[in-house]
């Protein structure tokens, strides 16, 4: 039944709702999503655009972000104390992937980032930007619909085997030790064997799980396969989990400043990821930057206002009358971009 409350997913209630009959629905600054949706319309009621609140865009991803990383949340935990051990793919359709697939719809890089940085929940959050970065990064290599969705819901459950990894593992406050890594490294194949087994999943999908840590040099784990064996969704989901892993605060470090990042994902500092999918990556992000204010080596600070394709990290920027381009003053670098 197609009533048009469709159009009012991603807005949140102004109101405590109720329907025809006096029975309390659900309440006021509710973020809908497609089951509330299901819920409404079960009632027979049909949404007016008064009933809803249009945010604006940060509170918009803020919120979003936040509802997704608490309903993944709910997802592991639901999944580690039941007996099932299939995924409960239907909450991770109606709950999480939509607004996944709302914000990325954005394309504003610096405001979804923001959104992303962990609180205390990392191990949850991280599935739901790297299911965002992938995604915004599928469409910047211009994949299809069909298989950008796919990629959305591989990208979301890349690291569902850490629900199989003890708890003071995946949250010590400290480097692991050579024991702990190889524990910690089970949640590949775990994660793999979790999608497999889970009726209305892909091979494809199971794949991303089990490959998102391998590199095309072979450095990578649990098999160390050689980059024509990863798949494509593999390697945007490596670049992805990279980026916001080394963009936030951990357990046991703090955020790398985001420029520093881009520059070692550039050099491979963090192993052989896909050299074209990267450049897609980098490319894009430094286009967003441009009109922002960066502070640059020698302290003084510019503005971005052209990123060159041969060599994104060193654009043209403007200070004052002059006009400095970064790839021909190669002393001089960004060190870190200030928020517009």
């Amino acid at each position: 039944m197609n009533n048009g409350n469709e159009q009012y997913i991603g807005k949140q209630l102004a109101d405590n709702l109720f329907n025809r009959s006096g029975v309390f629905v659900l309440p006021a600054m509710t973020l809908l999503n497609s089951e509330h949706v299901r819920l409404i319309t079960q009632h027979r009621i049909i949404l007016e655009p008064h009933d809803v609140i249009q945010l604006d865009s940060a509170a918009f991803y803020q919120l979003a972000v936040d509802e997704c990383t608490e309903a993944m949340e709910h997802i592991f935990e639901e999944f580690r104390y039941t007996k099932s051990k299939r995924l409960p793919m239907l909450e991770l359709r109606n709950e999480v992937i939509p607004f996944i697939q709302q914000v990325s719809e954005k394309n504003d890089f610096y405001g979804i980032l923001a959104a992303l940085q962990t609180k205390d929940d990392y191990t949850y959050r991280h599935n739901v930007a790297v299911g965002i970065l992938s995604t915004l990064l599928g469409k910047w290599l211009k994949m299809k619909p069909e298989e950008l969705s796919m990629l959305t819901t591989a990208a979301t459950l890349h690291d569902i085997g850490k629900i199989m990894i003890p708890a003071e593992i995946l949250t010590k406050p400290g480097p692991l030790d050579t024991e702990e890594f190889e524990v910690m490294k089970k949640h590949t194949t775990l994660g793999y064997e979790m999608i497999r087994d889970t009726v209305g999943t892909t091979h494809m999908q199971a794949l991303v799980a089990l490959q998102h840590h391998e590199r095309l040099d072979g450095s990578g784990y649990p098999f160390g396969v050689l980059g024509h064996r990863i798949t494509d969704f593999s390697k945007i989901v490596a670049v992805a989990d990279i980026f916001h892993a080394m963009t936030s605060d951990r357990y046991y470090r703090s955020a790398a400043p985001l420029y520093e990042v881009l520059t070692q994902m550039e050099e491979n500092v963090y192993g052989k990821l896909d050299p074209y999918i990267c450049r897609v990556f980098i490319n894009k992000l430094m286009q967003s930057m441009i009109g922002n204010d960066v502070v640059l080596t020698d302290g003084r600070v510019g503005k971005i206002i052209m990123i060159l394709a041969h060599d994104p990290l060193h654009p043209l920027v403007n200070i004052g009358e002059d006009f400095i381009d970064l790839s021909k003053h190669r002393k001089l670098g960004i060190v870190r971009v200030l928020p517009q």
